[in-house]
């Protein structure tokens, strides 16, 4: 009698550990899961957006016054004409 309930719960057993593993799915790995490397971010045109600044005294670096230039209306930061801004700032 014991040895049939020790086969019972021994199958039990077997068959819960089998169903649990049958459960699981095996994520693929990309590259993005690895940690990064350290990468120097410097800034781009896609990090500036137009917000209603118009002169040099409002501009960080000349990346970002270029970006309001070519992309944004009403810029009073190239009173030469020429296509640079903040001539005397940068």
């Amino acid at each position: 009698m014991i040895k049939k309930i020790l086969l019972i719960l021994a199958i039990v057993v077997a068959v819960i550990a089998y169903s649990d593993s049958k459960n699981q799915t095996i994520q693929p790995v990309s590259i993005e899961t690895f940690p990064p490397a350290k990468v120097e971010i410097k800034a781009d045109r896609f990090s500036f957006r137009c917000d209603g600044r118009q002169h040099c005294s409002q501009m960080t670096s000349y990346e970002e016054a270029m970006f309001f230039l070519d992309n944004c209306p009403n810029t009073k930061m190239d009173g030469d004409k020429d296509g640079i801004p903040c001539e005397r700032q940068f």
